[in-house]
């Protein structure tokens, strides 16, 4: 972790002033399958990527706007990029919607204001989706035998 980033005021007040969960790589199945709406605060070093700073102001408004939606987990630089590849955004700092530990949806780079009440109030209204990263998805055999690539099959 970036000294900058564990030290900076605006994001330790996201700990201690806003009481939000500090999520790392070993504590994230725990605190995203929790019951629920779960908001992942993914951040970089503020010295690499300005905008950090930017959405560690952000987040606290957002929780008081959409109080009681969704609890806030902030992963610091290192771990946020140890787990950015498992939810696919691709600019930073994101903030990933979870519901019951599934993946809603993600909101990555900076945003207008209302573009981000716009865009996290749908997905907290939103059903999961199987999140954008490398790969392909794995289907049954049953499926598999439904699709067009099957039919072609000697």
């Amino acid at each position: 972790m970036s000294e900058s980033a564990a030290t900076h005021p605006l994001i330790a007040q996201l700990f201690a002033k806003h009481g939000f969960a500090e999520v790392t790589p070993a504590g994230i199945d725990a605190f995203a399958s929790t019951t629920g709406r779960a908001m992942l605060v993914f951040l970089d070093d503020p010295l690499r990527v300005r905008e950090t700073l930017d959405i560690a102001v952000i987040v606290p408004e957002l929780a008081r706007v959409f109080a009681g939606r969704f609890r806030v987990g902030v992963l610091l630089p290192e771990a946020a990029r140890a787990l950015a590849p498992r939810y696919g955004f691709r600019r930073w700092p994101a903030l990933v919607i979870l519901r019951d530990g599934a993946y809603i949806g993600a909101v990555d780079g900076l945003r207008n204001w209302d573009d981000y009440l716009t865009e996290i109030g749908e997905l907290l209204e939103a059903d999961p989706v199987r999140p954008p990263t490398v790969g392909v998805p794995v289907k049954s055999a049953h499926e598999q035998a439904q699709g067009a690539c099957a039919a072609r099959l000697p």
